[in-house]
């Protein structure tokens, strides 16, 4: 039906043309109206007074009568309608009525139709249809479409994820005195104050109490025969982590009676095995209990004698802890004869979110079958042997068995569901910094955490961005280092190739004793710069993402992101190199302008806190820009040198 009519040409024809227009679109107008008037009245209450009843019952009749007088006299069709096609069956009164009363829930196209029509009224220069006939009621009004703020989908999380017990962010304010925890073997708290520790951080107040209860038996038999809950630890970095597992699982072995494989730590870098196995040392040290290094810096012949000793009648279990990275345990689980989990009590996964993205090594699995072999002693010794764990019933629990009980820890533990089922948790209890947790997702596609955003901060970390060019980035981190004159800078590259480059650039431009750390140099070489940087002998450590994991080095005072992390996670395992353990530090991060949207719309999600921006004026970078045109000839001269080398 057409409702537009086009006037391309003044004359007779255009005038009876626009005469037919307006007959249509007034019966189409007059249509709607009545379908309106219908609308409204069963809308109205049904009790109504008899007299009011009775008085609009004919005139309702009336206009329900209407058209139906005018399709039988047109021939069912309304007047100014073009004809039905002869090959289409004309709709019987039954099929009209059920359309009229499907069309009194008035559609937004028969409305806009309606208001169209009534447009092309008034162009026309008839009356208004309020004038000609009452106004449409509810008529969709096109236009006016605001932008608003789509609300986020909240998925529905398990309740352990959903209600975690919050732990206190600040190390500083919640601290708790060493005597108000008396489960802490007393040797212990010696060793505690030896090491200059007279207060547990919130982290380690809120998890030791946990673990030690569930060992509160000995380590044999959970409490009560049942099997305790795994345990995830989400807090800042520099919060305490570590301590947290040592010092339960140190206390729950000292009266071991046979040496085995008790305790299995698995982290994702060498250094940080490193760490870990250190601070181990210091708390077994004057105990029984010995601790066991496997991370590939030494032969595997080598840490296989650490491990296992070949007796008469078979071999013997060297090490009650074990410290490790995923690829070398595996290979002394395939290749280290006598090497048995089958006694392993506790599984910690230290820097989770990492070690769950290298599941595909499938080093999980290995270790869950060595822990619970499905082939074992058969005869009297078969009642000893421990079993994969099947629903709790009263069958499974007639005969107690050692418990294997896994504890996460990391600074960004991932939120998501799916990916945490891959560990096999066993009713799982969470200690998080955050109130509570609102998305699944993980850290490298953004999500709500806390009430400040997804991961929680040290707050002694102050946090700066740098706008600046691509060619003068290595001179804006020169002139921060001798602007500030800070003792120890850890400053951060996406790649190696980057390091190896702005350190040949530092050295050349002279003033900072440099030093670079990153996969080119061996686990000694890269252990020995560690150490020189930790005792001030280097000024800037210039590191790839290997030393963003775990690694506390004292003395952070300031770290710089030369190269602009891709993900939130990186960036907040990089910050964290600072301020740690309550201290105060300072982070940069240096941003071209294609960059600067993007990076900071990262970490506004992400919860960082009073994002600072620092320009660096072009007056203060002039008197360094010769001795850098010189560095940079001296740094093209070195390249080509080096590439000469590799081609020889």
């Amino acid at each position: 039906m057409a409702l537009f009519h086009v006037a391309r040409y003044a004359g007779p024809e255009a005038a009876g043309a626009e005469a037919e227009a307006d007959s249509r679109a007034r019966a189409l107008l007059e249509r709607l109206q009545c379908l309106a008037r219908e609308r409204q009245l069963k809308k109205q209450p049904p009790q109504e007074a008899p007299e009011e009843a009775a008085q609009s019952a004919p005139a309702a009749g009336k206009r329900r009568r209407r058209p139906r007088r005018t399709r039988r006299r047109e021939g069912g069709r309304e007047p100014g309608s073009p004809p039905a096609p002869p090959n289409k069956r004309q709709k019987t009164d039954d099929e009209e009525e059920e359309e009229g009363a499907e069309s009194s829930e008035e559609t937004p196209a028969e409305s806009s139709v309606g208001a169209e029509a009534a447009r092309s009224l008034e162009g026309r220069g008839g009356p208004p249809p309020e004038e000609a006939s009452g106004a449409l009621t509810h008529a969709l009004v096109l236009g006016g479409f605001g932008r608003s703020k789509v609300p986020k989908v909240q998925p529905f999380l398990p309740v352990w994820l959903a209600q975690p017990s919050c732990v206190g962010k600040n190390v500083t304010e919640g601290l708790v005195p060493i005597e108000d925890i008396p489960e802490v073997h007393p040797d212990l708290q010696k060793k505690l104050r030896a090491q200059g520790i007279s207060s547990y951080f919130p982290v380690q107040a809120a998890v030791i109490p946990a673990l030690l209860e569930s060992t509160a038996n000995g380590f044999l038999v959970s409490r009560g025969g049942y099997r305790p809950s795994d345990l995830c630890v989400s807090a800042p970095t520099g919060s305490g982590k570590t301590l947290a597992f040592v010092i339960p699982v140190v206390q729950a072995l000292l009266h071991r009676a046979v040496c085995q494989v008790r305790a299995l730590v698995v982290l994702p870098t060498k250094e940080l095995a490193q760490q870990v196995s250190k601070v181990f040392n210091v708390y077994t040290d004057a105990t029984p209990l010995r601790v066991a290094l496997i991370t590939g810096q030494k032969s595997l012949a080598k840490e296989q004698e650490s491990l296992v000793q070949k007796t008469a009648d078979g071999f013997r279990c060297l090490a009650d802890i074990v410290v490790a990275t995923p690829g070398r345990l595996v290979d002394h689980v395939d290749q280290t004869p006598g090497f048995s989990l089958q006694h392993l009590r506790f599984l910690i996964i230290d820097e989770a979110d990492r070690m769950i993205d290298s599941m595909h090594q499938s080093w999980l699995p290995r270790v869950v079958a060595a822990a619970f072999p499905s082939e074992g002693p058969k005869g009297p010794c078969a009642v000893l042997q421990r079993t994969q764990p099947r629903v709790v019933t009263a069958a499974s629990m007639c005969c107690p068995q050692m418990p294997l009980q896994k504890l996460l820890f990391s600074a960004t533990l991932t939120q998501n569901p799916e990916k945490l089922q891959q560990l096999g948790l066993y009713q799982p209890r969470l200690f998080s910094t955050g109130s509570a947790h609102k998305g699944p997702r993980d850290c490298d596609i953004d999500m709500d955490g806390d009430s400040g955003g997804k991961y929680t901060f040290p707050t002694g970390l102050t946090h700066h961005y740098v706008p600046c060019s691509l060619r003068f980035k290595p001179l804006v981190v020169l002139h921060l280092i001798l602007e500030m004159n800070f003792s120890r800078v850890l400053c951060f590259t996406n790649s190696r190739e980057n390091s190896h480059r702005l350190f040949l650039l530092v050295q050349a431009f002279g003033g900072v004793t440099v030093a670079e750390f990153s996969s080119r140099y061996g686990p000694g070489q890269r252990k020995s710069i560690l150490k020189q940087f930790e005792q001030g002998k280097i000024q800037l450590l210039i590191s790839t993402d290997a030393t963003a994991r775990g690694i506390d080095v004292q003395g952070v005072q300031l770290v710089v992101n030369y190269d602009a992390p891709q993900y939130l996670r990186t960036y907040v395992h990089r910050v964290g190199r600072t301020a740690r353990a309550g201290k105060s530090g300072q982070a940069f991060t240096l941003l071209l302008k294609v960059q600067e949207r993007r990076f900071l719309r990262m970490l506004e999600e992400g919860g960082v806190p009073g994002l600072e921006r620092r320009d660096t004026p072009s007056e203060l970078l002039q008197p360094l820009v010769p001795r850098y045109e010189e560095a940079l000839s001296l740094l093209e001269k070195a390249i080509k040198e080096e590439r000469k080398q590799k081609a020889a």
